[in-house]
């Protein structure tokens, strides 16, 4: 019978320190359950900010696009009317070119004109109001 008592706490003892043993484990394991938890619950954060930076950025993105598109339409309304007037600067140029030969051959023909005939006279101002008359 004291045997078995002997055998029974040595048991008891086993199981005590087999007990005592789990529960440190359970309360490693616990712990270990928290961390992770809030790990998770880190990175759930994480997730979300970094959701929110990406729509963000998307909307950002986008707005710069249309700027860009924006811009570049008016660059190119720009530069049509810079090649309108360009050419419209050429054509004046070129009538005033064709305007100041007339004036040159005019004068010219002027002179001659007043040299060849001396009866007839004209005057300077006659010439030039009729070379300004002219159209091209």
């Amino acid at each position: 019978l004291e045997s078995r008592i002997r055998e029974l706490e040595s048991e008891l003892d086993g199981e005590q320190r087999r007990y005592q043993e789990t529960n440190k484990s359970l309360t490693k394991h616990e712990r270990r359950i928290r961390e992770l938890q809030f790990q998770v619950d880190e990175d759930r954060k994480n997730a979300e900010r970094t959701r929110d930076l990406i729509e963000k950025l998307q909307n950002k993105l986008k707005s710069q696009k249309k700027q860009i598109e924006e811009a570049e339409e008016l660059a190119n309304v720009n530069l049509q009317k810079f090649r309108q007037i360009q050419h419209q600067l050429d054509d004046a140029e070129e009538r005033a070119d064709h305007a100041e030969n007339s004036l040159s051959k005019m004068r010219a023909k002027s002179r001659s004109g007043m040299t060849a005939s001396p009866g007839v006279q004209i005057s300077q101002s006659s010439i030039l109001r009729s070379s300004s008359r002219v159209q091209f």
